[in-house]
């Protein structure tokens, strides 16, 4: 049966005195979680604002998809269905990307 949803992300960056700051909420319709990044310019280094917000984003970015997995760990555990990260049954859960390439 095919499942299409859409979720909602936005992003915002906020620069001061060499500091970026991300924020990255993600709306699914019925959860909301929110990823958060920064990035901070040596003050010798040339300013190139693009650059602090590429790192702060992709930090928030990674914060948010680090959320995910735990959520959906955590929903794989309630349903009854091994941990994503065992190994003494690997038949069932979801496998960890190390795992689908026989790691």
């Amino acid at each position: 049966m095919p499942h299409t949803v859409e979720w909602k992300v936005r992003l915002y960056l906020f620069e001061e005195e060499g500091t970026t700051k991300a924020r990255v909420v993600l709306d699914t319709g019925t959860t909301e979680l929110t990823g958060h990044g920064a990035a901070h310019r040596n003050p010798a280094d040339m300013d190139v604002p693009e650059i602090g917000d590429e790192l702060a984003a992709g930090r928030a970015l990674h914060d948010l998809g680090r959320q995910l997995v735990n959520v959906a760990e955590r929903d794989i555990e309630g349903i009854g269905a091994a941990a994503a990260g065992r190994r003494d049954h690997p038949e069932t859960g979801w496998p960890l990307p190390d795992q689908m390439q026989g790691g």
